[in-house]
């Protein structure tokens, strides 16, 4: 940003039609998300700059531009092949670190980030949860985790305070090699939280129990994270059905408590 044209105008002259150039120039190069992030930012500072440090700004020259329209969420979701495929080249890995990192994304939910900065003290496998203090929105939460994430939790041998001896760029590198190998395509790490997120709405939890693990405080943006499968809402249809049918034979109610 600092090394737009837009850096170099004054602030008592810079308008509108500067950050309109940069948001035209910048959509050329980057996505229309990574735009509107960086167009956040520079109405941020104006705001602060007009409220809080007393630099005479007549108006927030973001506010009479037209920002991009958000991208639409990413759908992508691993198909039981794409799964099995995964997990046969997680098995292949010889760092058991990456690997333990990467099996609890899709078991956990949790970002990169997040898997890499937990210690030791902060996991209790009796009761089944993990608590993360260094989350994305600075808000510590405490979450569930399923049987296999326990389970992969004590297969790590402990060494030290933090769980993973491995660095975020050298999980990335190990991801795109064995993405490329198991045949998924752009499925990108991130995209793990996505398919985490999805299989615990399949599983029948509800949205604030989804939102207490995903650490979401806005349903919209939880739901950009959920694509549930077609077939399992067919499925689960046609149990509804079924014992529908079955409830009127007999002359008695559906079981709906479920």
């Amino acid at each position: 940003m600092l090394g737009h044209p837009v850096a170099t105008a004054s602030v008592t002259n810079i308008t509108s039609r500067h950050f309109a150039e940069y948001r035209n120039n910048r959509l050329k190069k980057v996505g229309a998300d990574t735009v509107r992030r960086e167009l956040t930012i520079f109405r941020h500072c104006f705001e602060i700059a007009r409220k809080e440090w007393d630099i005479h700004v007549a108006k927030n020259p973001l506010h009479d531009i037209r920002f991009p329209a958000p991208g639409l969420p990413r759908e992508e979701r691993l198909s039981e092949s794409g799964a099995a495929n995964l997990y046969r080249e997680i098995g292949a890995i010889r760092n058991q670190h990456i690997a333990s990192v990467i099996v609890l994304a899709i078991e956990t939910g949790m970002r990169r980030g997040e898997l890499l900065s937990l210690r030791w003290r902060e996991v209790d496998l009796e009761k089944g949860t993990v608590r993360l203090l260094q989350t994305k929105n600075g808000r510590p939460r405490t979450i569930p985790l399923t049987p296999r994430a326990i389970e992969e939790l004590k297969r790590i041998e402990r060494k030290g305070e933090s769980i993973f001896q491995v660095s975020g760029n050298a999980v990335q590198l190990c991801w795109n090699r064995i993405r490329v190998r198991a045949g998924l395509g752009t499925l990108r790490f991130h995209d793990l939280r996505h398919e985490a997120i999805s299989r615990f709405f399949e599983l029948g939890l509800s949205v604030p129990e989804v939102a207490l693990i995903s650490g979401h405080r806005d349903t919209k943006m939880l739901m950009r994270y959920t694509h549930i499968r077609p077939e399992i809402l067919s499925r689960k249809l046609s149990q509804l059905t079924e014992s529908g049918a079955s409830s009127h034979l007999n002359g008695t109610s559906p079981d709906t408590s479920s």
